[in-house]
């Protein structure tokens, strides 16, 4: 349970800065390889899909966790939490290798963490 709400606040952390990436604001430096310091419009658009994204996996890793309930994503929730920390894991690697010193050294850490977080709820839940 405590894992499943310190993912799950490490990925709200990571929404709330594509929030801001998406409504134009200048912290392309911590994203998508730090190419931008403002997002251009399109990438603003995936950046607003991605924090839709990033809502669904926190739901499921609170429901993995026995944090909240919601029967209808019990028998998937396990699955799904196995899926996010792959990603992150991938998304983990390729932070590492950015360019930005600001997406390599901060959110580097912070996805291998909520990872980490999405893989043991997902062994436990």
């Amino acid at each position: 349970m405590v894992l499943a709400l310190i993912g799950s606040i490490t990925f709200l952390a990571v929404a709330i800065l594509y929030i801001l990436l998406a409504m134009g604001l200048p912290y392309g430096e911590f994203a998508m390889g730090g190419k931008y310091k403002v997002m251009p419009k399109q990438m603003r658009v995936a950046c607003a899909i991605s924090v839709l994204i990033q809502l669904i996996a926190i739901i499921f890793i609170l429901q993995a966790g026995n944090v909240i309930s919601i029967d209808a994503l019990t028998t998937i929730a396990k699955g799904v939490c196995y899926f996010f920390s792959f990603y992150l894991i991938v998304n983990t690697i390729m932070n590492a290798l950015s360019k930005s010193k600001k997406e390599k050294f901060i959110m580097t850490p912070l996805s291998f963490l909520t990872a980490i977080c999405f893989l043991i709820t997902a062994i436990n839940g």
